[in-house]
């Protein structure tokens, strides 16, 4: 399917990438028109879907970035990010604040045009130098072009996962997170029983991390935790996974799974309703959890412990407060 609407938008001329986009595309072209991608090509169709909540991911072994609306891969571009010694964080970020014409604070006002921010103190995305290889300090660096493309769809609040090998994202909790209220209040939202405010956050793109370790459940909104919930996962969960919720209809919400890095480019694919069934979640919460989850809602589930204490590989939730 994917291979075939790449077909049609690259004869439609929707994709920007003159150096990639006179590839003749067959069975299996996709994937190497991807590898083959010179530093600053870059591939646009933002009509696959017109409209919806956007997700970023970022591979840093792969030096590329995907763009997803709605679910559906809408862009692809190269990136370069954080040299040895500034490497990008890796994890599941808040888009926190956007400026078209920002200057570093860091780095002698260095120009960072197209800026969206994802943590505080200096990493974002952002126009910038493309070697091919990793050179900034920290920034995940995209085509100016691109970079004015993406600014146009982004909102605050929408999800960014930055992940640092060919696999999937995985997940635990950020220490900004942890210390805001320091352990008790880590405790209350990643242990114990279900939590529902709501108030703590009004409005804004809705991410849910489900814990297989802890068999836990946090419900972010904007960034900021408003749900926390115990919940039971039936079967083994061997990597973490991405999801998107495309449409609700009635009382039919349909879920996809996004196409991560490490799982090969094709389209999302619809969840069925036996891969749902294995998620069992409190009726309480599942009820409250149906007035704030709209199209676009993000859901990742990944086999760590959403506790600091825990063991594995650690990625980072961040939040939208300041420090």
């Amino acid at each position: 399917m994917i291979r075939r609407l790449l077909t049609f938008l690259f004869a439609s001329a929707l994709f920007a990438a003159p150096a990639v986009a006179q590839i003749a595309l067959s069975d299996g072209a996709v994937a190497d028109i991807v590898t083959k991608m010179k530093p600053g090509d870059y591939l646009w169709a933002p009509d696959i879907a017109p409209g919806g909540p956007v997700v970023i991911v970022v591979s840093i072994p792969q030096q590329r970035a995907y763009a997803y609306r709605n679910g559906i891969p809408i862009g692809i571009t190269t990136v370069s990010t954080g040299k040895k010694g500034h490497e990008t964080p890796t994890g599941v970020f808040t888009l926190l604040q956007k400026n078209i014409d920002h200057k570093s604070n860091l780095y002698n006002s260095a120009p960072m045009p197209y800026m969206q921010r994802l943590t505080w103190d200096g990493i974002a995305m952002h126009a910038g130098n493309l070697p091919g290889y990793p050179a900034s300090h920290g920034c995940v660096r995209m085509p100016l072009a691109f970079s004015k493309l993406l600014y146009g769809i982004t909102k605050l609040g929408l999800t960014v996962i930055i992940t640092d090998d060919a696999q999937v994202p995985r997940v635990a909790p950020t220490p900004a997170f942890m210390a805001k209220g320091a352990a008790s209040h880590a405790d209350e939202w990643l242990m114990g029983g279900s939590l529902w405010q709501p108030e703590r956050s009004t409005s804004g793109p809705v991410s849910i991390i489900i814990s297989a370790a802890d068999q836990r459940m946090l419900v972010l909104r904007n960034g900021v935790p408003i749900g926390s919930s115990p919940v039971r996962i039936h079967g083994a969960v061997p990597g973490a996974t991405a999801y998107t919720l495309t449409a609700i209809e009635g009382e039919n919400y349909r879920w996809s799974r996004l196409p991560l890095p490490g799982q090969g480019l094709s389209a999302p694919e619809p969840v069925s309703q036996e891969e749902r069934d294995r998620l069992v979640v409190p009726e309480d919460i599942r009820l409250s959890m149906a007035s704030v989850v709209t199209p676009g809602t993000t859901v990742v589930v990944t086999p760590d412990t959403l506790r600091s204490g825990g063991t594995g590989t650690k990625m980072t939730v961040l939040t939208t407060d300041k420090k």
